[in-house]
């Protein structure tokens, strides 16, 4: 059996991580195998997969401190308690990574050629200034649900896709009201991120609510590493069900 890790390989991981989440935030390329092949120099015996598995555990730490997260390091919640004391005490003593991460979040959407080919229609991503990341994703997925209905068949269902958010206010529970092919309304909310896909999101009442009445017919539109490459993934039925709320904050994680 591995011993525990030491606080000497806790750090060391722990700037690992950290350096690859700032060159993340700057949009700078990198290589994980090469981070974490000089990692293995610095610790004890340490497999690639236990490596992983640290890794895993930092992304679970800073997604419940609000915090961004390296993409592809899926968050493991059982983690050290002395992990989480350094993980936090780095965030706190070193000022760059927090005002990276507000950077990103605030950078303002320009036109992409790399938003991917749906449904065999091409989508450019949608300028927006600061803070319009949500409008954007909904603009992305209301693209989606009329081209999903058109490559259906149903180009009058298509037509008739209504994005009610902005047509009859933002207070409905849900974004968009579509369709199935056989004519049965489906409402869509829409979270969209600039970061990975575990990335926890906000809730209100209403959406919650409303998805618990409209169970049936509701589906979460989940937009992920929108600023870089859109990708979605979709979830149906009441969110108490599909998601991990906390229920202090409602924010909520796919369980």
């Amino acid at each position: 059996m591995a011993a525990d890790w030491s606080l000497a390989e806790v750090e060391a991981v722990t700037s690992d991580y950290l350096s690859m989440l700032a060159r993340e935030l700057r949009n700078e390329p990198y290589n994980k195998s090469e981070y974490r092949k000089r990692l293995k120099e610095r610790l004890v015996d340490r497999t690639d997969g236990s490596i992983e598995r640290k890794h895993q555990n930092i992304s679970a730490i800073l997604i419940e401190s609000g915090f961004p997260y390296v993409s592809g390091y899926k968050p493991l919640y059982n983690y050290q308690e002395m992990l989480r004391e350094i993980v936090l005490a780095r965030l706190g003593d070193d000022g760059s990574l927090p005002r990276l991460a507000e950077a990103e979040v605030t950078r303002p959407l320009k036109p992409s050629p790399t938003v991917p080919d749906v449904l065999g229609l091409d989508y450019l991503a949608l300028e927006a200034r600061n803070g319009a990341l949500g409008q954007a994703g909904e603009e992305l997925a209301l693209a989606y649900e009329v081209a999903r209905l058109r490559h259906l068949g149903k180009p009058k269902l298509a037509d008739r896709v209504e994005p009610v958010s902005r047509t009859r206010g933002d207070g409905l529970g849900y974004d968009i009201r579509s369709f199935e092919t056989s004519g049965e309304d489906r409402f869509i909310e829409v979270k969209t991120t600039g970061f990975g896909k575990d990335t926890p999101f906000y809730v209100t009442r209403t959406e919650l609510r409303f998805s618990v009445e409209s169970a049936l017919q509701f589906h979460l539109y989940r937009l992920f590493q929108f600023r870089k490459e859109p990708k979605m993934f979709s979830l149906n039925g009441a969110l108490d069900k599909t998601c991990v709320l906390d229920p202090s904050q409602f924010i909520a994680r796919v369980g």
